[in-house]
This record gives C-alpha cells, sequence and structure tokens, in this order.
C-alpha cells in the first residue's frame, strides 16, 4: 500500500529511522567540477548534500520542512566543525509555499523531493532561483524504480519531462537522463532508478 507522504509522514521517519549518511552521487558528480559559489538545497532532509557542499567550499541555503530533519542535519554539520557548520544556512520551509530569491544561487538542486504539487511544479520554483550562468540540478524517482513504487505514488519524474519545461533559449540541457544505481539497505541490495536533470541558465 502506497503511503501519504504528508509534513506527519517526513516527521515520523525522520524522528524514527537510522540517518541517512552519504550524499547524493549524483550531486557529487555533476557538481565536482563547479567552483563553489552559493547553493540552494532544496528539501534538504538530513543535510548529507548540503554538508558536502559546504565541506567543498559552497555557501548553502538549505531548506526543510521537517524539523526533524533540520536537527539531524545541524548536528550532522556541527560535527564537521564551524569551517562547514558556519557555511550553512538551515531554513524551515515548505517548498510548496516558498519562493527563492530570485537569480541568486550558482547552484540550485533538490533530490526527491516529493512535493504534493508535483516535481514539474517545483521546478518551475525553483529555476528562477538560479544565476545566470548557474546550474540546476535535479534528481527524482523514474516510474521504473520499483523500491519508491512499492512505497508510495505520485513521486515519480522523468528528465525529459522535466527539460521539456525549461525555455530552451535562457537553457542549456547538460544532462537529462535515466541512470541506475545499486544500494546496500540493511543485508539487501537494492536497484535504484533515477531521473537526473542537470541544466545551465545562459548568462
Amino acid at each position: 500500500m502506497s503511503e501519504q507522504l504528508d509534513h506527519a509522514f517526513w516527521e515520523n521517519r525522520y524522528r524514527t529511522t537510522t540517518p541517512h549518511v552519504q550524499p547524493n552521487p549524483h550531486l557529487t558528480v555533476e557538481a565536482a567540477e563547479l567552483p563553489p559559489g552559493r547553493a540552494l538545497d532544496a528539501g534538504c532532509g538530513e543535510g548529507a548534500e548540503a554538508v558536502w557542499l559546504a565541506a567543498h567550499g559552497w555557501r548553502v541555503t538549505a531548506v526543510d520542512f521537517a524539523t526533524a530533519a533540520l536537527e539531524r542535519a545541524r548536528e550532522r554539520a556541527d560535527i564537521r566543525g564551524p569551517e562547514v557548520a558556519d557555511r550553512i544556512d538551515w531554513l524551515t520551509a515548505d517548498l510548496t509555499e516558498w519562493t527563492p530569491p530570485e537569480s541568486s544561487f550558482d547552484l540550485v538542486c533538490s533530490h526527491y523531493a516529493h512535493p504534493v504539487t508535483g516535481a514539474e511544479t517545483l521546478l518551475r520554483r525553483l529555476a528562477p532561483a538560479v544565476a545566470p550562468g548557474g546550474t540546476l540540478l535535479i534528481v527524482g524517482h523514474h516510474p521504473t524504480d520499483a523500491h519508491s513504487t512499492a512505497h508510495a505514488s505520485g513521486v515519480h519524474v522523468t528528465a525529459e519531462s522535466l527539460a521539456a519545461k525549461l525555455d530552451p533559449t535562457r537553457w542549456e540541457i547538460m544532462v537529462a537522463e535515466n541512470r541506475s544505481r545499486t544500494v546496500t539497505h540493511g543485508s539487501h541490495q537494492i536497484e535504484l532508478r533515477d531521473a537526473v536533470l542537470v541544466a545551465r541558465k545562459h548568462r
């Protein structure tokens, strides 16, 4: 049976599950060659990506609506010391209501955010926040991803559908593809299928 991924669901999940430790591999690959600047991590969860970015020289605004997630995220950053923790601004906000400042970030990223309004609506909200010359990275669950299908409905997206929402006169699509990866969950290995969009805004 699929679950309702509302605010209560996420608060309970972050208070009762084992913390997620590793940053998303699509971020670490795609951002590795970018010069550090200002980054927005939309739907930051427990902060793995925000901490990774800060540790690599970025100034990060990390946003999530689950206070339990942000508590874990702050603890994770504090463990890394002030050289990382002081580079992150944590913000409690609902991505369906909060609008980021326009043209303010050299990198805007979001990993598996599940707003009730859908991934394409989230894209339209986040894209204007990218500064000219900046990068937009969206990672979601592909419709063929069996793991996410078993747990929730309405969370799937394709990279092609996201790319189609961006004005080609303003954006260069760098990556719009489906990627498979294997993760270890307890004693089991699970294959995940992700939709990955990377786009660069024209100067």
